[in-house]
């Protein structure tokens, strides 16, 4: 019988919330919108005509300042959150409504976090306590001298992983960095519809099953029970960030499944649904674990979908978590 990567995960993560606590911050009230009809904007800069279609928006981007992050437009206004035949703590599937905000196009890298580290002087939670989780093959053990510098264990380093998204983060190491880069951690409404935009899409892509050209995900690469054989993502681990275009989101976001679980700013409940605001919700007011969305590359296809949610510890390191901020139009 094949393992469940996904129970594994939840088992850890359990054990790390059980032996964890933390002082965490409040989530950032959101302002008002900006117009919901924005011209394209290219790399170059030039512009191009707007999509007209009310699904395949178009991609209206910025770069940010501190870190060169590329961040996409998502226009304000209501979809749909959840599923009606997911998990118990994915249902029900509800309408919510959204002022703007911005997103970033992938996940941090390591060399964004090392201008982070290197501005701040900031130490991880990983690097503080020594150790990190990694995955071994069968699932996932505790590694002294493992952390985002040191991402497979003390005999491993970042040589050749400059552009992958950076990984044995903490919810308070992705605040934090948030914080320094003018940006926060987006709440799990915004993640969502970054990810699903407005047609209730099962992944970011739309429907189609994930292949290897759409995600990094647990394929031939990786020696696992639940790995997809007949599929080649081409990495066994993390891929570089914005390796499958063909996997944008409406509004362009990448890898949005699979690659690494991102952290979000909520706290965690496992009924939230049922009693979510229906207007710009930003999770419980208190809570003992934070939200994470996406899936990873350990992940079998059937696990990402873009309602997946799982949570854990805000000081939990593992080597498949990572993060993206989002910022609030002014």
């Amino acid at each position: 019988m094949k393992k469940n990567p996904l129970s594994q995960l939840c088992l850890i993560t359990s054990m790390l919330l059980i032996s964890s606590s933390c002082n965490d911050m409040k989530a950032t009230p959101f302002p008002s919108p900006l117009p919901t009809e924005l011209p394209v904007v290219t790399d170059n800069g030039m512009k191009a005509t707007p999509s007209p279609s009310p699904t395949e928006l178009p991609f209206v981007i910025e770069t940010r300042p501190a870190d060169g992050m590329v961040m996409v437009y998502v226009p304000e206004g209501e979809f749909s959150m959840g599923s009606n035949v997911g998990e118990a703590n994915e249902q029900p599937r509800h309408t919510v409504y959204l002022d703007a905000y911005w997103i970033d196009k992938t996940e941090a890298t390591n060399a964004m976090f090392a201008l982070f580290v290197e501005a701040t002087g900031y130490q991880t939670n990983a690097v503080g306590q020594g150790s990190s989780w990694i995955f071994d093959g069968a699932g996932w053990s505790e590694v002294s001298g493992a952390d985002w510098q040191h991402p497979r264990g003390p005999a491993s380093d970042l040589t050749s992983l400059d552009n992958h998204p950076v990984v044995n983060v903490s919810w308070n190491d992705a605040a934090a960095y948030c914080e320094w880069a003018g940006s926060r951690l987006p709440s799990e409404a915004e993640w969502e519809k970054a990810a699903r935009g407005l047609d209730g899409r099962t992944y970011p892509w739309g429907n189609q099953s994930p292949a290897g050209n759409l995600l990094n995900f647990a394929d031939a690469n990786l020696s696992v029970d639940w790995a997809s054989r007949s599929v080649d993502d081409g990495y066994e681990f993390t891929a570089p960030v914005g390796s499958y275009p063909a996997g944008a989101s409406p509004y362009g976001a990448l890898d949005m499944a699979g690659n690494v679980w991102e952290w979000v700013n909520d706290w965690y409940s496992e009924t939230y649904y049922r009693v979510s605001p229906t207007s710009n919700p930003v999770g419980p007011s208190a809570g003992n674990s934070r939200v994470l969305r996406g899936g990873s590359w350990n992940h079998d296809g059937s696990n990402l979908h873009s309602y997946i949610r799982i949570s854990t510890s805000p000081s939990a390191a593992i080597d498949n978590f990572g993060f993206r901020c989002s910022r609030s139009v002014p």
